[in-house]
């Protein structure tokens, strides 16, 4: 069976707060964990009113304190915004709490504005995102001998350390570091295609001895084709909202998208969360057979911003149905 996982951005609906947000994220990865889903991503944002996840790894303590089997970690802490000891002893810490079930991966983009980047202290000093990923690595690995300064907790723990992209960068350095990859393709799809054949052609082993190619697709599934496309259409807004730069809460459904965004304006979006499984069970499961069919990934991440929190829970079950019957079906 291929591995499905789920991707959380902890998103704050329009009406709610970020404490709503918050315990929804933690009552979702209870119920993916009873669904089988093998890990519960969040994802690092600062300065949006409709994201909750911004103090990341406290919020993945959350979900882990909520959980017992699941892994559980960052997709991804943004490594500019922060000094990889830091880093190091923050995930060292989630690791002593709740064991060998924490993930780290990694991005190399701010996740933020300009204005932002400023107040999150962050530099302009030259990309220092290779020499970053390799200096975390080291305070997470065994303590070598007159080593001076060691990440406690952490040192030792050898927690597992993804690298996340949407474009080729990530790609390669994956390949080089021998690291596990996962491609941003629910909201960048453009570069997937090249970036999946780079990673795999040009994979080293390090940390891993083989290539392990992780494909994020969104997922919108209810009990018919027209109830998934309404749940989509709080996503779309949100993106075009995002574009416009505006960072409000998730909004709620509307049945027609184009009395709130422009013709252009959806097109982007549509093109933009194209990798999307949307529909019925039957119409995700057939779409997800046809992702896998192409780009052979070895593990599927789920996002799905959704405004009911009750239809969020029921789409992410719909998916793993779906994932369990194309395993079947395999076999």
């Amino acid at each position: 069976m291929i591995p499905y996982s789920v991707l959380d951005l902890s998103p704050i609906a329009q009406g709610q707060t970020a404490s709503d947000a918050l315990r929804h994220s933690g009552e979702l990865a209870a119920h993916a964990e009873r669904l089988g889903y093998t890990r519960y991503w969040l994802a690092e944002h600062h300065n949006s009113r409709g994201i909750a996840s911004a103090a990341t790894a406290l919020v993945i303590g959350h979900v882990a304190s909520k959980t017992s089997t699941i892994r559980v970690g960052s997709g991804g802490i943004m490594l500019p915004n922060h000094a990889p000891l830091m880093v190091a002893e923050a995930f060292g810490t989630l690791h002593a709490l709740y064991g060998d079930r924490i993930d780290l991966g990694v991005g190399r983009a701010p996740g933020t504005d300009p204005r932002t980047m400023q107040a999150l202290r962050r530099g302009l000093e030259a990309d220092r995102f290779p020499e970053d990923v390799v200096e975390l690595i080291g305070f997470l690995g065994p303590v070598q001998e007159g080593q001076p300064v060691m990440a406690v907790p952490g040192a030792g723990s050898n927690i597992p350390v993804w690298i996340l992209g949407s474009s080729l960068y990530g790609a390669q350095l994956a390949a080089h570091l021998g690291l596990p990859y996962a491609f941003a393709s629910h909201f960048a799809p453009d570069a997937l295609d090249q970036a999946v054949q780079i990673y795999r052609e040009r994979f080293q082993p390090g940390l891993t001895e083989k290539p392990h190619f992780m494909l994020a697709l969104n997922l919108f599934a209810a009990e018919t084709d027209a109830e998934a496309h309404l749940m989509r259409s709080s996503m779309m807004q949100g993106f075009v909202n995002l574009r416009r730069g505006q960072t409000g809460p998730l909004p709620a459904p509307v049945a027609d998208l184009s009395s709130v965004a422009s013709e252009p304006e959806l097109r982007q979006a549509s093109h933009q969360l194209s990798m999307s499984a949307v529909g019925s069970p039957e119409t995700v499961e057939r779409q997800l057979a046809a992702y896998i069919a192409r780009y052979r990934p070895d593990e599927v991440i789920l996002n799905g911003q959704i405004f009911d929190h009750q239809a969020r829970l029921k789409s992410f079950e719909i998916g793993a149905k779906a994932m369990q019957n194309l395993a079947k079906v395999a076999a």
